[in-house]
């Protein structure tokens, strides 16, 4: 079948490729460069809107959880869901325990404490991405997020006193 390709690591390659190129000097060769980016982004993403609008919606729901097709459907402005549910289909993804407390379409300003506790064995995620960073699980589901700003974990509620009657002492029963 084919070859499995991490999204983030390929968008970086063509980062860091781009970014050699510009290190050299030459202009031309730069500009050409991001122009063939470009031009290719435009061709597949051609492509891929065409495919979405012959099969429709409810076959691509099959494909949803799939990072790599999660990641290009974002990337093009393909992805039928909008980004709040992709955010948090990238947060459960990534199991580390968030509370999401907010996202800024205009800054990509993703804002995140960690969990409170829910009981015995609450801690570390532990998702199916183990080695994978928050941020790069993201970039599959939701690449509007530019950037994730974490806030300390709430403080934890005071303890609960329990205040009540106490049943009648047997010495005091008369």
């Amino acid at each position: 079948m084919s070859a499995t390709i991490d999204g983030p690591r390929a968008g970086r390659r063509v980062e860091e490729v781009l970014d050699r190129l510009a290190a050299t000097g030459d202009r031309a060769a730069c500009a050409a460069a991001e122009e063939l980016v470009r031009v290719l982004m435009d061709f597949y993403g051609a492509g891929l809107a065409r495919i979405v609008e012959k099969v429709g919606e409810g076959p691509l729901k099959a494909v949803h959880d799939d990072e790599l097709v999660a990641s290009l459907l974002s990337l093009h402005g393909l992805h039928p869901e909008d980004v709040h549910t992709r955010i948090d289909r990238a947060l459960a993804a990534h199991g580390e325990p968030v509370e999401q407390l907010g996202f800024d379409a205009d800054t990509g300003v993703l804002r995140l404490r960690p969990a409170a506790a829910t009981g015995c064995g609450s801690g570390s995620g532990g998702g199916s991405d183990a080695g994978r960073t928050l941020e790069d699980t993201l970039a599959c589901f939701a690449p509007e997020v530019t950037s994730v700003e974490r806030e300390p974990a709430a403080a934890p509620a005071p303890a609960l006193l329990q205040i009540g009657t106490r049943p009648p002492s047997p010495a005091r029963v008369p």
